[in-house]
C-alpha cells in the first residue's frame, strides 16, 4: 500500500496517532478482545474493586452496557464481580489471574510501538519534537474523564 499523500502537519500526526492506534488494536486483537474489553480489563488490573458505574463514567457509556461487558468477560473468566458485605447490591469488579494475565505486557508493547514510530529520528530530535509538542498542547484544553 502506498503511503498517503499528507501535506500538513495535523495530517501527518494523525498518522502517527493511526498507526499508535493500529499498534494497539493489533495486540488487542491478538487476545481475541474488543478495545472495550480490553480497556476494562487494564482499568480494573489498576484499580481492584471498582464499581460498574466508575467503568460506565471512563468509558462514557451506560451501566447497562458496561454490565453487558462484564457478562462477556465473566463468562470467559477474566473478571468476577462480588457483593459487598452488607450490601448485596453493590458489586465490586475484579480481574482475575487470568484477565490480569492476558492484559500484562500491554504498557510494553505500546513503549515499543512508540519507539518503532521514532526510530527515524535522533535523540536531538527527540528532544526537540517533545518540547515542541509539549508547548503546542500546554495551550489546548486539557482532557477529562467526566
Amino acid at each position: 500500500m502506498d503511503a498517503p499523500k499528507l501535506t500538513t502537519t495535523l495530517e501527518l500526526l494523525r498518522w502517527i496517532g493511526w498507526a499508535q492506534r493500529k499498534a494497539a488494536e493489533d495486540w488487542v486483537r491478538a487476545r481475541e478482545l474488543s478495545f472495550e474489553q480490553s480497556f476494562a480489563l487494564g482499568y480494573l488490573a489498576q484499580n481492584p474493586g471498582a464499581i460498574q458505574r466508575d467503568i460506565a463514567r471512563l468509558t462514557r457509556t451506560s451501566a447497562a452496557s458496561v454490565s453487558s461487558l462484564l457478562q462477556g468477560l465473566e463468562r470467559r473468566g477474566l473478571v468476577e464481580r462480588r457483593t459487598e458485605p452488607g450490601d448485596e447490591r453493590s458489586k465490586r469488579v475484579y480481574t482475575t489471574p487470568a484477565g490480569a494475565d492476558l492484559v500484562a505486557g500491554f504498557d510494553t508493547a505500546m513503549a515499543e510501538a512508540d519507539e518503532s514510530i521514532l526510530a527515524p529520528l535522533t535523540e536531538t530530535e527527540r528532544s526537540t519534537l517533545h518540547g515542541l509538542l509539549t508547548k503546542i498542547t500546554a495551550e489546548l484544553p486539557q482532557p477529562t474523564r467526566d
